[in-house]
């Protein structure tokens, strides 16, 4: 066994995860000695290669200002039309269903990512700032250390040793596995994806001006799009190769993967539930580019950071739903966190306490990210409710975790105390939406809705956007958080209103009952 050299900081993983937290720490820490371990050999191949290619505000501000990535973004990636969600379960024209989506891009940026390039760029960015990354490594066995002694990770005939061990080995998930800290979350989706060659223009797909114009530009191409129905969605979303990834995401107990577990079974699901992509594709005749399933997507994990020096980051950690696009998000997070610990023991600093605070804040973002998803599948198959949820879900994220995560807030524990009260009774509100909307369903399993929902026409819904870049001090952070606080009671207190209208048996009794200013939302259909 052949021993290497002594590292300050070790990676298991090369991907994004990885590679962003090795670019983040270079920046804050310049002195440490980092090393990457990666499975794969050579460069990735740019479309075919993993998913997690939609951003959304919270990662797209961590790539673009915290890692200083913004001109490689605007130029190698496509920038996001936002979300676009359409309701045509069974549907052969999406120009005649009910789409929800914007008319104009916000003003707070996002990015489509082509992974296999964009990890390229980051490794080549990575080696360029003095970062060791071994290829073609195979891990054997992982020995966390304990009480101030070094970790040691076998590769072969190759021993690694660190102060400081990251698993961000995906879903191998390395440490968790061999710690036992995974999970089950509730929460079982399972999930099938492809690239196809060839982009999918679906503004193009049907000879309607009228249609077309409702978007400007029109290039709803460049949206993450949802095709809604019960228990599923499948996404359409570009990529800067001029490829394009479609992928089905399904309740198992309504849809089980073995139904779409490969290319010509997802085909032959789609021809029955998506006949409008079906078509497309079925034109095409070509083969994908690639092809994978997954039959458990969601779960969890017990820990992410402990004071013995060792962290979890990325999909190594958990997993919560490909919908509204978190992933970046949490890898944003997590390593803002690591790089907080690590930088503290650097200094000398006792870290235990701050691992504690770091973890229990982590786990509370998981949680309300979670009571998004779990149970709520059903909803995708009614228009009306699933418009009012996008619009609760988008506030509560834009409202409250935005301004912690964009604002650099996110290690700002005294802010947390301060608010903590306030922020405990918002995290209750949000349980007892996601509740509402269920009931809601349940009570009105086929309302309708007009067959256009411009989200830019809500003049609150888009200044929660343009806020969200905005530089705030301690009391203004204060000022803004506690505002959106409120605008989330005056939303609910607004949707419980309009439910009500629809069904007038709906229990809401545990909802605000009114709104100084109720807001306004888009109108049902007569």
């Amino acid at each position: 066994m052949h021993a290497a050299a002594d590292n300050d900081v070790l990676i298991v993983g090369g991907g994004l995860a990885g590679l962003t937290l090795a670019l983040q720490l270079r920046g804050h820490c310049p002195q440490l000695s980092i090393r990457v371990l990666e499975r794969r050999t050579g460069p990735a191949p740019a479309a075919a290669f993993k998913v997690g290619e939609s951003t959304v505000e919270i990662g797209a501000h961590y790539l673009a200002n915290v890692l200083g990535l913004r001109e490689h973004l605007d130029s190698a990636q496509v920038r996001k039309f936002g979300f676009r969600f359409f309701f045509s379960d069974g549907c052969a024209r999406l120009d005649q269903v009910p789409e929800l989506g914007i008319s104009r891009v916000l003003p707070t940026p996002s990015w489509q990512l082509e992974r296999g390039s964009f990890e390229n760029f980051l490794a080549a960015q990575a080696r360029d700032a003095g970062i060791a990354i071994e290829q073609g490594v195979t891990v054997r066995s992982i020995e966390p250390g304990e009480n101030g002694a070094l970790h040691t990770i076998r590769t072969g005939d190759h021993e690694h040793r660190a102060r400081w061990l990251i698993d961000a080995s995906g879903r191998a998930g390395l440490l968790r596995r061999t710690l036992g800290l995974g999970e089950d979350n509730g929460h079982h989706i399972g999930a099938a994806w492809f690239r196809v060659d060839a982009r999918l223009g679906l503004d193009d797909w049907w000879d309607n001006a009228a249609w077309r114009g409702l978007c400007q530009p029109q290039e709803r191409w460049r949206s993450t799009n949802h095709l809604c129905g019960a228990g599923y969605w499948v996404w359409l979303i570009p990529l800067a190769s001029g490829a394009h990834s479609v992928g089905i995401v399904a309740d198992t107990r309504r849809h089980p993967v073995d139904s779409f577990d490969t290319f010509d079974r997802a085909l032959a699901w789609l021809r029955v539930h998506q006949p409008a992509l079906a078509e497309r594709l079925d034109a095409r005749h070509d083969a994908p580019l690639d092809f994978r399933f997954l039959r458990e997507v969601s779960y969890g994990c017990r820990r992410m950071f402990s004071a013995d020096r060792w962290a979890l980051t990325g999909e190594a950690g958990l997993f919560l739903d490909p919908f509204y696009s978190p992933g970046t998000d949490f890898i944003a997070i997590a390593n803002t966190y690591i790089t907080k610990l690590i930088a503290r023991d650097l200094a000398g600093e006792s870290i235990a306490q701050t691992a504690r605070r770091c973890e229990q804040t982590f786990f509370s973002f998981y949680r309300n990210m979670l009571d998004l998803y779990r149970g709520q599948y059903e909803l995708f198959a009614n228009p009306r409710v699933m418009t009012a949820k996008v619009l609760w879900d988008y506030a509560y994220y834009w409202g409250i975790l935005c301004p912690l995560a964009i604002g650099g807030r996110l290690d700002d524990f005294a802010l947390l105390a301060d608010l903590s009260a306030e922020l405990s009774a918002t995290e209750s509100l949000n349980l007892r939406m996601q509740e509402f909307f269920r009931g809601w369903h349940r009570a009105t399993p086929a309302s309708s809705v007009p067959q256009w929902m411009d989200q830019r026409e809500l003049a609150w819904f888009a200044q929660l956007n343009a806020r969200l870049g905005e530089q705030m001090d301690d009391r203004m952070v204060r000022v803004r958080l506690r505002a959106n606080i409120d605008l989330l009671h005056a939303l609910a207190a607004t949707l419980a209103a309009d439910a009500r209208r629809s069904a007038p048996a709906l229990d809401v009794r545990n909802l605000p009952a009114t709104a100084r200013e109720p807001l306004t939302l888009f109108r049902a259909a007569a």
